[in-house]
Order: C-alpha cells, then sequence, then structure tokens
C-alpha cells in the first residue's frame, strides 16, 4: 500500500521524503521492523518511542511516523509528522488492514468486572447459532477454533486490526471483544466500527495508571461517546454509572437489571452451586452459573444477542448451555466433600460479589474460607479494601501473593493487614507462598465447606521480578485433593 492511501484519514502537520514510496507493513515496536516497513513512535507510559526510531531504521523502516523529526535524519527515509501519534495509530493500522471492523459486526464489552464472561459467553452463544465468530478477551484470543494467545486485555491498535482482518478472511460475521480502560485511554481501539457496546459496572480498579476514579470513569465513557447512531449501547441500570456513560451518545440506549424497570431484566428464581433457575423477561431458563453478578452478565448477553437480532426463545434454550469461563467460581469438589472455588476477583468489588454468591448457594450450612492476595506495582489503595472485604464475609483468611511483580510480596501483605483492625486480625493468617496458603486452607477445611482462592483465575503463572513461573490455582487443588 502507497504510503499517502495509508495516510489519508491522518491529519498531517508535515512531510519530509517520498510520500508515495510503497509500505508493506505497520509496527509500533521497533524489534518487529522488516524492510518496508512504517515506524510508528509513540510516547509511551514507560518508554518514548522515538528513542528507537533509529533501530527501527536499522531493521528496514522506509517511513517513521512521529510527533516530531529527530535531529539526524537518514537520507531515502520519509517522515511524517503528527499532532498525536497514540491518536492517529488506529487510524493507520485500519487503513492498511482494509478496515476490518466494518466486515464485521463488532461488539466492546467495557467495564470493571464481568468483561471476560460476557465477550465469551457471546462468543460461545453465536457459534451456537451456526456462525463463525472471533474472540478478544483477557483470557485468550479466539479466530474460530485457532487460538491465539493473548498477552494484553485489548491488543494494541496494530495487533488489534491484524486480528480482525484474519476474522474476515476466514469468514467471520461477529467478534467480540473486552475494550480496557488502558485500552480506550491510549487510543488502541481507535478507527474501529462498533455494532455495540455494553457497560458491565464501576467500581474502583487501575487507579494507578488513571490517577482517580473520574478519569477511570471517562476513559469507560469514551468509547460509549464514540459510537454511531446505527450501534447499541446496553447498560446496567444496577450501576449508578450506567447513565453517565451514555449521556453524550448517539447510539441506540437499552438498559438490563435485577433491580429496577429495564429493557431486560431477570430474578433469580433457584440457585446451588451447579447453577440457578432465573426468570428472564417472563421466561423461565435453568442456567449454569451461581451469583447475581452472573445474572446480569447473562442479561447483557441476552440483550446483545436480542440487539443482534436473535429470537428470545432460541436465546434462552443456548443459554441453558453456556458454561462459565474458565477461572471464573469454577468449583473443584474435594474427596472429603468440601468444595474449593478458583476465581479471578481482584478488586474489592469483584471479592464481594463472589463472597456473596457462595453465601447465597451455602446459606448458612458451611464455613467460608478465603485465600487472596494483590497484585504488585498496581493500585496500592485497593489492597485494605480486598482484606476487609474478604474478612467481611469469610470465616477465616489467609493473605497470600498473587503477582508480586517488582515488589516484596510481603510488603502488598502488610498493605492489605494494615485495613484491618485487632477483632478482624483474628479471622487472618498471612502465608507468602500462595502453594503453601493453598494447602492450609484445604487443611482448615471440612465437609461441607468452601474455599474461595481469588485473584489469579484462568492466569498459569506468577508474575515475580519480572519474571512469569508456572503457577495454576487450580492445578495445585487438584494435586492437594489429589493427595
Amino acid at each position: 500500500m502507497k504510503l499517502n492511501e495509508l495516510l489519508k484519514n491522518v491529519e498531517v502537520l508535515n512531510i519530509l521524503g517520498n510520500e508515495d514510496i510503497e509500505i508493506s507493513g505497520v509496527n509500533i515496536d521497533s524489534r518487529r521492523i522488516e524492510a518496508g516497513h512504517l515506524f510508528v513512535a509513540i510516547p509511551g507510559t514507560q518508554t518514548d518511542g522515538h528513542k528507537f526510531i533509529p533501530k527501527a531504521i536499522e531493521q528496514g523502516a522506509v517511513a517513521v511516523l512521529c510527533e516530531y523529526f529527530p535531529n539526524k535524519r537518514e537520507p531515502g527515509i520519509t517522515y511524517i509528522a503528527v499532532e498525536s501519534t497514540e491518536d492517529c495509530v488506529g487510524e493507520v493500522a485500519t487503513q492498511f488492514y482494509g478496515d476490518p471492523s466494518k466486515k464485521l459486526k463488532l461488539v466492546g464489552v467495557t467495564g470493571t468486572n464481568g468483561k471476560t464472561t460476557i465477550a465469551t459467553l457471546l462468543y460461545n452463544m453465536f457459534r451456537k447459532f451456526g456462525h463463525k465468530c472471533g474472540l478478544l478477551s483477557t483470557v485468550c484470543n479466539y479466530i474460530e477454533d485457532e487460538v491465539i494467545p493473548a498477552d494484553h486485555t485489548t491488543p494494541d491498535p496494530i495487533e488489534l486490526n491484524r486480528l480482525l482482518a484474519k476474522m474476515v478472511e476466514v469468514g467471520c460475521e461477529y467478534a467480540f471483544m473486552e475494550c480496557s480502560s488502558h485500552a480506550i485511554a491510549q487510543k488502541r481501539i481507535g478507527g474501529l466500527c462498533f455494532t455495540g457496546g455494553i457497560f458491565t459496572n464501576l467500581t474502583r480498579d487501575h487507579l494507578d495508571y488513571h490517577g482517580t476514579f473520574e478519569n477511570y470513569r471517562d476513559a469507560k465513557k469514551a468509547f460509549f461517546d464514540g459510537l454511531s447512531k446505527e450501534a447499541f449501547a446496553i447498560i446496567n441500570a444496577d450501576d449508578k454509572n450506567g447513565m453517565v456513560m451514555v449521556q453524550n451518545s448517539k447510539a441506540v440506549v437499552k438498559t438490563y437489571s435485577t433491580r429496577t424497570m429495564a429493557d431486560f431484566k431477570a430474578k433469580i428464581i433457584e440457585c446451588h452451586f451447579e447453577g440457578m433457575y432465573l426468570d428472564i423477561n417472563g421466561k423461565e431458563v435453568g442456567v449454569q452459573f451461581i451469583g447475581k453478578f452472573n445474572v446480569s452478565n447473562l442479561l447483557a448477553v441476552y440483550g446483545a444477542a436480542i440487539m443482534l437480532g436473535k429470537k428470545p426463545e432460541e436465546i434462552l434454550v443456548i443459554l441453558s448451555t453456556l458454561k462459565s469461563v474458565s477461572g471464573r467460581l469454577e468449583p473443584i469438589h474435594s474427596p472429603e466433600g468440601y468444595t474449593a472455588i478458583v476465581d479471578y476477583a481482584h478488586t474489592p468489588d469483584a471479592l464481594e460479589n463472589v463472597l456473596n454468591a457462595i453465601h447465597e448457594v451455602l446459606d448458612g450450612k458451611g464455613k467460608v474460607i478465603t485465600v487472596c492476595g494483590a497484585g504488585g506495582n498496581r493500585d496500592k489503595g485497593k489492597r485494605p479494601l480486598m482484606a476487609q472485604e474478604a474478612v467481611k464475609q469469610s470465616d477465616k483468611v489467609i493473605i497470600t501473593s498473587d503477582n508480586p511483580r517488582f515488589e516484596e510480596p510481603q510488603d502488598i501483605i502488610n498493605d492489605m493487614l494494615e485495613g484491618l483492625d485487632s477483632k478482624q486480625m483474628k479471622k487472618v493468617v498471612s502465608i507468602v507462598d500462595r502453594r503453601e496458603a493453598i494447602r492450609t486452607a484445604c487443611m482448615m477445611a471440612e465437609k461441607g465447606d468452601v474455599i474461595l482462592i481469588a485473584g489469579k483465575g484462568h492466569e498459569d503463572y506468577q508474575e515475580i521480578q519480572g519474571v512469569k513461573h508456572h503457577f495454576d490455582d487450580k492445578e495445585v487443588v487438584k494435586e492437594i485433593f489429589g493427595n
């Protein structure tokens, strides 16, 4: 593709060099540059991409999109200056890959909790309807049956468009994706055309990046601000931020709720650890999920399927066959008669939701033992809140390591313990080694009890000092049960 064609939707400030050259690829990572590529220099949060312009040229870049020209410019290289490369990269990637999102029905899911579950269930549902589909999620990316490991909740704009283009190439009709606040703020979804958007809920998370809750909220809101009048926006009416999300949206707005009047409404008729019996818009259905928060997730899925043209009766039939996403309220039953539940809950609100779901089923007939920690190099303010939430709804709490990253695990644990008073501390023990913490919880449990192992869910690693070590909560539990 010619460079000038690639830049047709970009407001260029200045060009030095030949803008009629052929471009064979686009990248923001200088290490991935090949001969004939355009390198996009983005000022990142960790390092400035402009520093890597010489490296990109050395690798074979023939053009550089940047915010300022380097002092030393190489002959034969075309330099393009724009006001913000972060704002432009999505448009460039969309153009290079042939605007793939316009050839799909693309639905984005944003919010603090529930994104993975909703996006994955929509992917599974529409495949059961007989459609070819793609999925972009925290757990894994899929193009039909092809598995593509996920490093981020939302890929960078170039990788994102490459994946969407591949979906189009294999005949996918639908794509469902998580849209994280980082991705929205960093314009990773810039240039994409969404058929619809779903808002789940908003609680404290990622304040280490956004600084304030208001900034975090506004990042989510920007997604809905960008939807067209042909798109739909489905929001959780039970969350006070729901209507805030669509204040400036041109999209057709629909609501879902378990508590108030809404377009899509549900209530629990009966629940146990294997599932629930629900009333959804006046029709009864059995589902293989537990917890009120999952009722909300299922309503979002139901609503999106309606807005995508499916019939209510057909949706409910498929809804009854769907299973929970890996590492989300996933039960493992012990030979001794107690149950371990592995869940990804890593925010105070998510922990509260999971513990509520467990108590709804237990109904006072067993103890709850919670194993949890908090991630390193992330929002420190939520650490004491996590501990408080765990203690409030558990008979015993074991505070342990999560992904300490570049922090000392004991320092993270101490931050969590600071949120507890002397009375609450009587319920708590701290064990740095996560495997030993899980083993200790299993030793404490008796028949009829539930152990919640929270924080990592589907993850099969622990990140310590920049190195990922294999560690899977589910594997550890099964090993302990086997012994």
